[in-house]
């Protein structure tokens, strides 16, 4: 396999300009990020890793699994410190370093001397550590504490966490592996693989990778290690809770699967890694593993709105094309997940159908999950509510309120790759940088009032005269557009996506693009049931929904949309600081000659209407009301 060409610009190296995305990380900056230490603080993690004694009541009681999502609180400490260094690199902050500081000091004084970290292990059952890979998340919770050392290391320079981790991490790579006396697992949840792949990019240390790859490869061979775990505890395999392990992605090695089962987050980090792991070993057996599950998921089992996952029993997938909307589970943090596969997966291949799912799940699945006041947010993200979804200020298992921070104040790192002598766009909405292509400086400066808008301008100042590719994603919504250099027009060819234009660039050069962004309405595969009828409403990357507070008069489910109506797109200044809305003359069905029978041999009545459609990712900001994404259509 092609060694990597391009390379992602860091986040930190690329200033955010748009006013979409300005607001939201001043959003995420200021509310979000001390709000969440403050939940942590008030739930009783953060007391938790000070290992009390004796340990109190558990704050949150096991379920009918005889599992306690307090297991897990070390994992939502390490996202919090990820997301609070990401925002420290666009802002310093010493408040927040001061509360991060005192974590680090807790986790130091809370590390075992063999290396072993784990609140609840350390605190409550030293005796019971890597028992319970399957259910227990010892490995997930460290690899979330590592990504959430590198990222403080790299904002601040301070590696005592990390110095914890890696004594960590060298503990974990002495208990398992193939070696003697070693045990043959793997996490039951997936997530230390990618910040391994982190670490060893960090320091250049090819154990890390190795541990990373061992994860990976080992996971799903026989004799299964979840079996023999459970015996050796004293339980019984059959009994587990689950009902298979197609749930955590065992059932069989991650080479041989085609289909993308069970858990959908623990199934995006897994593909994450599989993808980075690809990568550094240039295993085409591997990349091509990854092409076959993402061939499924985003033919078969995909929301509209990049959302994953239908089913709230096992948080993740069931069978092709079910994909039901008002009980979509399609949890925030399976679509932030896709973001980090997608994002990995065009670094393999620079192919704008990554970008494409990127972008969407960005926009859509991902950005739903937090309001517009930064401090609440959804875990599950439906199609379709008939008024009783409410955000929530927090969660027993709060995953998903980091993901999404951590998310948005790294948002600028999903927009620009280089290589020596190329620069490719990915997203735009606002991003400055400067970068070295052809061995000059080059700075890029990109203005657009995306999404809401589609045109986009590109300022391209090199120190001195350089040759160099400018490769510009076209989406695939994007029909017709139109690119000028200087003013004046060149031909767009797009191959897998992007155009490139290469032409030597000089101080003062602009380009500019069109991409066009009509209304327009999306259709599903006629497999997708629940979808036979209707239509989504699209403009640009932006999925729309209709909610009642935008369409009083009853329940948005007896509005139908004329197929023939056409889509107007309108600016709100009076909705969210200004928004993009849509409108169409539609009709809203009520009883006709029937009257209120339930049933009736007359046919409902329809009563003209205006429909009016926001974003997706807006809803539920405005109190309770009914909403859905996908809308009946009539004839004519």
């Amino acid at each position: 396999m092609t060694r990597r060409r391009y390379s992602p610009v860091p986040f930190a190296q690329v200033k955010l300009t748009s006013p979409f995305w300005r607001e939201r990380l001043e959003t995420v900056l200021t509310r979000t990020i001390p709000s969440q230490h403050a939940k942590l603080a008030e739930v009783g993690a953060l007391e938790s890793l000070k290992l009390p004694q004796p340990p109190p009541p558990l704050r949150i009681p096991r379920n009918s699994h005889g599992l306690s999502t307090q297991i897990f609180w070390d994992s939502d400490v390490g996202k919090w410190i990820e997301a609070a260094s990401y925002a420290l690199a666009h802002r310093r902050d010493a408040d927040i370093e001061a509360k991060i500081d005192a974590i680090v000091d807790d986790l130091a004084r809370a590390q075992s001397p063999d290396g072993y970290l784990n609140s609840w292990y350390n605190g409550r059952e030293p005796e019971k550590r890597w028992t319970n890979l399957r259910d227990n998340h010892e490995l997930y919770n460290a690899g979330h504490l590592l990504e959430g050392a590198i990222a403080y290391f790299r904002a601040t320079g301070r590696r005592k966490m990390l110095d914890v981790m890696e004594r960590c991490v060298d503990h974990i790579a002495t208990m398992f592996g193939r070696g003697p006396g070693q045990k043959r697992g793997y996490p039951g949840h997936q997530e230390i693989e990618l910040a391994l792949v982190k670490l060893y990019r960090l320091t250049g240390d090819r154990r890390r990778l190795d541990l990373a790859a061992y994860f990976i490869d080992e996971r799903g061979h026989q004799p299964h290690y979840y079996t023999e775990e459970a015996l050796a505890r004293g339980d019984d395999p059959a009994s587990y809770w689950a009902g298979t392990y197609e749930y955590n992605q065992s059932h069989i090695p991650v080479r041989e699967q085609t289909r993308m089962v069970g858990h959908a987050v623990r199934a995006m980090y897994m593909a994450s890694a599989m993808a980075d792991l690809a990568l550094e070993l240039g295993d085409e057996n591997l990349k091509r593993a990854c092409e076959a599950l993402w061939r499924d998921v985003t033919t078969a089992q995909m929301y509209v709105t990049a959302g994953l996952g239908p089913k709230d029993t096992n948080e993740g997938f069931t069978e092709p094309y079910d994909l039901p909307n008002e009980t979509a589970y399609a949890e925030t943090c399976a679509s932030v997940a896709l973001i980090f596969w997608a994002h990995r997966m065009l670094h393999l291949d620079l192919d704008g159908r990554y970008a494409d799912v990127l972008e969407l799940a960005l926009f859509n699945g991902a950005l739903t999950g937090l309001a517009r006041d930064g401090v609440h947010y959804f875990y599950a993200n439906p199609l379709e509510s008939r008024g009783g979804r409410r955000r929530w200020a927090w969660h027993v298992c709060p995953c998903c309120t980091m993901n999404v921070s951590r998310l948005v104040a790294s948002v600028a790192g999903y927009a620009l790759s280089v290589s020596e002598d190329g620069v490719a766009f990915h997203l735009y909405g606002g991003f400055e940088t400067t970068v070295t292509l052809a061995g000059v400086k080059v700075a890029l400066r990109e203005t657009s009032d995306y999404p809401w808008s589609c045109e986009v301008r590109i300022d391209i100042d090199p120190e001195a005269p350089a040759t160099f590719d400018l490769k510009l994603r076209i989406p695939e919504w994007a029909k017709g557009a139109i690119a000028a250099v200087n003013g004046e027009k060149v031909a767009l060819a797009p191959v897998n996506g992007y155009a490139t234009i290469r032409r030597p660039w000089r101080k003062g050069d602009a380009v500019t693009l069109d991409l066009k962004m009509p209304a327009e309405r999306v259709y599903a595969h006629p497999n997708v049931r629940m979808d036979v009828g209707r239509a989504a409403l699209r403009r640009g990357p932006l999925i729309y929904c209709v909610e009642e507070a935008d369409n009083p008069g009853g329940p948005v489910q007896t509005l139908a949309l004329p197929r023939s109506a056409p889509l107007d797109a309108g600016w709100r200044t009076d909705l969210f600081g200004g928004v993009m809305t849509l409108k169409a003359s539609a009709k809203r069905l009520v009883p006709g000659k029937g009257g209120g029978a339930l049933y009736s041999t007359e046919p409902p009545a329809a009563e003209d209407a205006a429909l009016v459609a926001l974003p997706y990712h807006l809803w539920a900001n405005r109190g309770p009301g009914s909403m859905q994404v996908w809308v009946a259509e009539l004839d004519g």
